[in-house]
Formats: structure tokens, C-alpha cells, sequence
């Protein structure tokens, strides 16, 4: 069945431009009825590329999901090429021209995924499976052949089935759909999939430097990134940047027995633990100097547009199991638009059945910073740093040396990762007005305009093209992402197909 169905896309390029039909909701409703007719294919297709593993650090499985991406696009008649970065881990580029268009459409998204914890999760990663239920109570269900219905609250629960796969295969079965009926974009694409997106696109910004040429367009859509909260379909005008450190707390030179010195020897757990929770008020509010003097507020406009959305604030309290929020009672929308300090893991010692009665030798907290936009990544770490030291501690950026642990009782390294900036596009661009409509267009539902994601992305780097940028996530908001149990809900990923075959429409 799938070399039928990809015979048919083959057949499809061979139409002529004139064969496209000039109601717009007609072939939205031809689109709906293939996708509907070839959902276990389509869905085949996005199952065996989640099949294939693409955690960021190896560099094999990328360059692997990066020739399968390759072949996929270039199924669809897309002229496409493997771009090395510096990085080991390439670029999948290619284009479609649109004859007569006069609007070109830069399309982003990455390829590579997070790491995985096999033993966290309920199925293996990289075997996807198919369940139905709620969370917490999923049922695993075989796939259906394709005679068999697929129903919207079904999950398929993979690596990368919602980040950011998926998207990308809706984007090409999008192209399949509108062939089937006829049709052809009317925008010229241009598709940027990205390898080394969840390892902070390190070469990204050098890349476009050097190729900023070939990737000249007037709009750049992402569509990485969760639909808002409320389910509704989503546009959203910007993303946060991000800054990650860690910090290592020191204490004696090696792990003493707690009986014996336990009340004398300094505890680097404990004393980490003290100085993070200087970092942030009862209220959540980071206390860091500093820290929000440098974010743009929102606009009147973007004020408007969030007011303009459902309330979802006691909805995810309940499905996340929250009770007293940080901010205040202020909605989540707002917060986002704020810099946030994360703590995302702490070690030292043991726990569990590894636990055992000592006082340990040092103690690390990993931390994100998400940014907005004014944000810069340096200078928000510099604050970081300076805040430790204000607080009697001798940060150092490497290992202390043996005479350093003997002679200074509170020190700590202070290490940098990676981080860029955010980016926030005016919400009165006269292109995200045509963008909505299309997304309205194909899912009958006013659209929510965000003024800036909550999650992070590399958008910050294409501003040296001078191009907006805005993003059309499809996805489900619980979807998990860079956790265990990662999960596409069904009904968003066909959804997606529609938006996407809407946007290729443009008006």
C-alpha cells in the first residue's frame, strides 16, 4: 500500500499549474478527504523515521535521519541537499519553486532529539507504539492496517514525536494532499531542517553567515513548538532565548563517613542548596540583580492579544497536579513573557537503595535561564555570577586546585554551556495577517496569536537575514517533550496536515 500511495504523489508532480481549482475551501476539503484516506500511510511514514534513533550527541544516527530526510523530501519533487555544518551534524535544505509566486516562505525545524532514559520510560524510545486512554491510565493498541480509522486522542509515544519530527512529515504530506487534489503551492518554499537544534545549534549562527544568499525569503515560519494550552490553533510571534550553567559546590577533598565528622566537615549539598535558594523569593520572584531590568515589557497590542485568550491557568493546574502556582495569580501568558531561573537537576551522594551515610564532595546544580526579548545571554550570566560572589562565595570558571579548597571555604565553579538570545516579531505584520487567516481557514476556529513562546529556539540566529519569523506549532501542549513517555496526540498531527496545506495556499 505504501508504494501505491507514494506512486501517486509521484503522479501528482507531473500536473499542471492550471489544473488548480480556485476555491480554497474546496481543496481543503479534498485535502481532508486524503489525508483521511491515507492516514495509516502517512502515519506509517512518521513511524519508521521515529524508528531510526537521533539523539543530538551521536553524530552517525544524525547523519542516518538526515539521508532518510533527504529521500523523503525529494520523493515530493523538492530539490534538496545534505549541507555540512561544523558541527558534523548537516543542514537537510531544499527548495520548490512556485512558478509566478511572489512570496518565498523559509521553513524551519530540526531533526535531532534529546537524550533518552530508556528505564524512565513505559516502551522503548525508539519503538514507537500507538495507546489510547488518559494519562496515566494509556492502553497500548496495535496501529491499524489501512482499511482501519485512526481516532484523534490516540498518541503515538516515540523520541522526536513531537519535536520535531512530525511537523516535518506534516509539512510533506501537506504537499502530498493538495497534488491529490490538484493543486500546487502558491509560495515558493524553502525548508531549513537543522541537526543540532537540542545541543544549542552551536554552528547555526556561522552557517547562515555563510549562506545567507541561498536562504533569502521573506517570512520565516517555524514550526517547532506545542499549540497554546487551550488546545486552540496557535501562531505565535516569538521565542525565548536560552542560558545554561552549572554550578559545583566543593567540601572536603573526598566523601567522609556523617558519623564522624557529620557537624564539623562543611556538606556541599547543603550549602549549594542554601545559595539556589537565594537565587528566588517565596513568590517565585528571582532576586538576582538585576535580572529583569533588561526584558522589553509587552506592547499595548500584545497586552490586548493575550487578553484575547481562553484563561487555561486552573486546566493545567489540575492536569499537572499544581497548587499554588508561582507569579502571583498572574496568567501564564505573562509569565512567559518574563526571564525565568530553572533549576533542572541537581546531584550529589546517593539516594535510594544506593544511599549511604555520607557527607560528599561536591555538589552540582544544572540551570537554565530562559530569555525574552532585551535578554542577553552574557551579560544575564555575569549577573548570575556576580549574585554567588555577593553572597561570600570565590567563583571560579575550572576545578580548583588542591591550595584553592584549602584556602577558601565557599567555593564554587561558576561554568557557562551555551545559550542565545530571544526574538519577538511585531504582532502587526502584515504577513502573520495572511498567516492566520490561512490557519483559520483550515481549522474554522479563531486562532490564538502568542506573543512569544515559552519554549526556546534558534530563531535569534536568522536575524541576520533581516527576515520576521513566526511559528505554527501543531502539536499538543502535553506532549512531553524532552522527557520520558515524549507523545503526539493524533488529532493535532492531522490538524497539521490541514494548516499546512492551507499555509502552501497563501493569500
Amino acid at each position: 500500500m505504501k508504494r501505491v500511495w507514494l506512486t501517486m504523489v509521484a503522479a501528482a508532480l507531473l500536473l499542471p499549474a492550471g489544473a488548480m481549482a480556485a476555491d480554497p475551501a474546496a481543496a481543503l476539503a479534498e485535502v481532508r478527504a486524503f489525508r483521511e484516506a491515507h492516514a495509516a500511510e502517512i502515519v506509517a511514514e512518521l513511524v519508521e523515521w521515529l524508528s531510526l534513533p537521533n539523539v543530538a550527541t551521536n553524530v552517525e544516527d544524525i547523519e542516518r535521519n538526515a539521508e532518510m530526510l533527504k529521500a523523503m523530501m525529494e520523493r515530493r519533487g523538492i530539490r534538496t541537499e545534505i549541507l555540512p555544518t561544523g558541527g558534523g551534524r548537516p543542514v537537510v535544505y531544499g527548495e520548490l519553486a512556485a512558478p509566478g509566486a511572489t512570496t518565498t516562505l523559509l521553513i524551519y525545524g530540526h531533526y535531532d532529539g534529546q537524550s533518552v532514559d530508556p528505564g524512565q520510560w513505559h516502551s522503548q524510545p525508539f519503538e514507537p507504539v500507538l495507546r489510547r486512554g488518559v494519562a496515566g491510565e494509556w492502553t497500548t493498541i496495535p496501529f491499524p492496517g489501512a482499511s482501519g480509522k485512526f481516532e484523534d486522542d490516540w498518541r503515538i509515544f516515540a523520541r522526536s514525536a513531537s519535536d520535531d519530527k512530525s511537523p516535518m512529515v506534516a509539512l510533506l504530506a501537506a504537499l502530498d494532499a493538495l497534488r491529490a487534489a490538484g493543486r500546487e503551492p502558491r509560495v515558493n518554499l524553502k525548508f531549513f531542517f537543522e541537526g543540532e537544534e537540542e545541543q544549542g545549534s552551536p554552528h547555526l549562527e556561522e552557517f547562515i553567515e555563510r549562506e545567507k544568499e541561498r536562504l533569502a525569503a521573506d517570512l520565516i515560519i517555524t514550526a517547532d513548538g506545542p499549540v497554546h494550552q487551550s488546545g486552540r490553533p496557535t501562531i505565535f510571534f516569538g521565542n525565548r532565548g536560552i542560558m545554561a550553567l552549572e554550578i559545583t559546590v566543593y567540601g572536603p577533598t573526598e566523601n567522609l563517613h556523617s558519623g564522624h565528622y557529620g557537624n564539623w566537615a562543611p556538606n556541599p549539598a547543603m550549602r549549594l542548596a542554601q545559595l539556589l535558594a537565594t537565587m528566588k523569593d517565596a513568590g517565585g520572584r528571582v532576586t538576582v540583580a538585576g535580572f529583569y531590568d533588561d526584558a522589553v515589557p509587552l506592547t499595548e497590542e500584545e497586552k490586548k492579544a493575550i487578553a484575547a485568550i481562553p484563561p487555561v491557568e486552573a486546566r493545567v493546574q489540575e492536569r499537572f497536579g499544581i497548587a499554588e502556582p508561582e507569579g502571583g495569580g498572574r496568567r501564564l501568558e505573562e509569565m512567559i513573557a518574563l526571564p525565568s531561573l530553572n533549576v533542572r537537576g541537581l546531584r550529589s551522594g546517593y539516594v535510594g537503595a544506593e544511599a549511604t551515610t555520607i557527607i560528599p564532595r561536591t555538589a552540582t546544580a544544572a540551570i537554565d535561564v530562559r530569555l525574552v526579548k532585551g535578554n542577553d545571554h552574557q551579560r544575564m550570566f555575569e549577573k548570575i555570577a556576580a549574585h554567588i560572589r555577593r553572597q561570600g562565595w570565590t567563583v571560579l570558571d575550572r576545578e580548583p586546585t588542591a591550595e584553592e579548597r584549602r584556602q577558601h571555604g565557599r567555593l564554587v565553579k561558576v561554568e557557562k554551556l551555551d545559550g542565545y538570545n530571544a526574538v519577538r516579531t511585531p504582532l502587526g505584520l502584515p504577513m502573520a495577517a495572511a498567516l492566520a487567516r490561512a490557519v483559520e481557514r483550515a481549522t474554522g476556529g479563531a486562532v490564538v496569536r502568542l506573543p512569544t513562546l515559552g519554549g526556546s529556539g534558534p530563531l535569534h540566529y536568522f536575524d541576520a537575514l533581516g527576515l520576521p519569523s513566526v511559528g505554527v506549532p501543531i502539536v499538543n501542549y502535553d506532549n512531553n517533550q524532552h522527557g520520558p513517555d515524549e507523545n503526539l496526540r493524533l488529532g493535532n498531527f492531522f490538524q497539521g496536515i490541514d494548516i499546512f496545506a492551507s499555509m502552501f495556499l497563501w493569500e
